[in-house]
């Protein structure tokens, strides 16, 4: 499947796999940001793209950042509709003890894009029955 994107910002490298047969491509910032703490900032990635219908863009954190500064998607994964044509941005957070500075280029999230089955809710008075039942958090042990 091929899908269409535009650079925003000519400078930055285009938005591509590290390893063939990754289930990510790489999203990189468009602009250095430096992360407190507890902080949480929107970074653009310049680049918009054109998801196709029945299909959505995931974007999910990087495992590096994460296991080396605790820096991951706060929404994660965001999501990037269809019919969304707009700047792709990342909210990231720093989950970390230090502060992080991400320079301009640098890879800060992958997006994952997904096939989306379109329903329709329908109210009903009850639910059809099932093992699980309401059992919700922690109900299937630890």
């Amino acid at each position: 499947m091929k899908i269409p994107f535009s650079r925003l910002d000519p400078e930055l490298s285009a938005p591509e796999r590290s390893h063939r047969g990754d289930a990510g491509i790489d999203l990189r910032t468009a602009k250095t940001v430096r992360l407190a703490p507890g902080e949480w900032v929107m970074v653009p990635t310049g680049i918009a793209v054109a998801i196709p219908e029945g299909h959505a863009g995931l974007v999910a954190p990087r495992s590096g950042l994460a296991a080396r500064h605790g820096i991951s998607v706060v929404n994660g994964p965001g999501v990037v509709d269809a019919g969304y044509r707009g700047e792709v941005q990342v909210i990231l957070i720093n989950h970390g003890i230090e502060e992080v500075t991400l320079a301009r280029g640098d890879r800060v999230a992958q997006l994952v894009v997904v096939p989306v089955a379109m329903v329709d809710l329908v109210e009903v008075e009850d639910l059809p029955e099932s093992d699980r039942g309401a059992g919700g958090f922690g109900s299937t042990g630890s």
